[in-house]
């Protein structure tokens, strides 16, 4: 689960943004009527939804873009080599020797951890990694590649992870300390590594595949799949996922206007049938459309996730979906147990706070300087749920949305 996760100098981020995920103390007749919207870990109240809006060009899609490019550093940084540069790119108007910032604080195992790390395109400056054991904070790793001397001088650690020096012995500035020590069979690197590549889920807009059916993709699916799943194989866990998920599935295509009425899937093959002659079969990957198989891979992505209580991070929802399909989806992670969604989106229809609570509205606005600034319905104290959200925000009420007037002399 994830509690918080703060940005520096990514993408359109240029000053110090923060996501957060803790559930705020509002003791409203309406949020108590939300309770469901939440969920506990411990001492700690989580969201299960976040919604993100902002006009165009302000910079939604970079909070997920931005996100995203610091856990595929995470999981990715043991393989660069001199030469490569990250994923990303910093704050354009921004200064050269200002470092990007990632730190996100999450809960594994029911222990709560902090891990953060600096850098430029072309190299690690800081990293740190901490957790409460016992409800107290305390030290697994630090790194300051700006400490003169040898890697004794810019490394800090406890007994946590085995031999430690080994694994900084053989962590390049182009590596994360996280990245290789998992790679070296550390217990601690790989239970947080795991969780990086197996709980936290992506859609981002133009990075989809939709190769399905007999050259079944994982990138199509866009699930991150466990070893510990004990499958034999990919194809063997999405076998079972549509097997035991079928009348769900069914359900929601129907629920989506879709006339797909059963489907068959056979060594990596999926078969469709259609309401108009059930009996004709069709293959999924060369017969059926762009938009069914947008839509089957966002389904089945979602039963993933809220399946195994993980954390999905989705790009303009409604690109792609049909309103009441947003709406039921955003309802399946309110039913879950500890499923989290992260989306961004123009939808204002959902902008009702008989939907969600005032701190799971996230806006984006643009600064003078051109970078994205992030904050929440909840710092607007004079905003009461009452008041008619979706009206308030095309008014201009909260700025992240275009004036009418901008547009009047194209």
């Amino acid at each position: 689960m994830v509690l918080e996760i703060s940005l520096t100098n990514f993408f359109s981020i240029n000053e110090k943004i923060t996501l957060d995920l803790q559930a705020a103390n509002i003791q409203t007749k309406e949020a108590r009527a939300l309770d469901g919207n939440t969920f506990s870990v411990g001492n700690e109240r989580l969201l299960k939804t976040v919604a993100i809006y902002g006009a165009n060009a302000s910079g939604k899609s970079n909070i997920i873009k931005a996100v995203k490019a610091a856990v595929d550093m995470i999981l990715d940084s043991h393989n660069y080599n001199e030469g490569d540069s990250f994923g990303f790119k910093p704050f354009k108007f921004g200064g050269n020797d200002v470092p990007s910032e990632f730190y996100i604080r999450f809960i594994v195992n029911e222990i709560e951890h902090e891990y953060s790390f600096s850098c430029t395109r072309e190299e690690i400056i800081t990293e740190s990694m901490y957790y409460y054991p016992k409800g107290r904070k305390a030290l697994i790793f630090s790194r300051d590649e700006r400490k003169s001397g040898g890697k004794k001088e810019k490394y800090e650690f406890t007994t946590v992870i085995r031999r430690p020096m080994d694994v900084a012995s053989n962590t390049s500035r182009k590596t994360l300390f996280l990245s290789r020590a998992s790679q070296m069979d550390r217990d601690k690197a790989k239970e947080i590594y795991r969780w990086f590549n197996e709980q936290l889920v992506f859609r981002v807009k133009d990075s989809i595949k939709y190769d399905i059916g007999s050259r079944l993709s994982k990138d199509f699916i866009n699930i991150n799949f466990s070893t510990t799943f004990n499958y034999k194989n990919y194809f063997d866990y999405y076998s079972e996922l549509l097997t035991n998920n079928r009348e769900y599935l069914l359900n929601t295509l129907k629920a989506a206007d879709s006339d797909i009425v059963d489907f068959s899937y056979n060594d990596g093959e999926l078969m469709t049938f259609h309401r108009r002659n059930p009996s004709v079969s069709f293959d999924f990957n060369t017969e059926e459309s762009e938009g069914t198989k947008i839509l089957f891979n966002i389904i089945i992505t979602v039963m993933d996730v809220v399946r195994n209580n993980k954390t999905m991070f989705l790009d303009e929802v409604e690109t792609s979906l049909h309103t009441r399909l947003v709406e039921y989806l955003i309802n399946l992670f309110h039913n879950s147990r500890s499923a989290q969604l992260v989306f961004t989106t123009h939808n204002t229809h959902l902008l009702d706070m008989a939907r969600f609570r005032k701190d799971q509205i996230f806006f984006v606005n643009k600064r003078d300087d051109g970078s994205s600034d992030l904050y929440s319905l909840f710092d607007y104290k004079d905003f009461r749920e009452k008041m008619d959200l979706e009206k308030a925000y095309l008014q201009g009420r909260f700025d992240a949305v275009p004036y009418v007037n901008e547009f009047e002399n194209i």
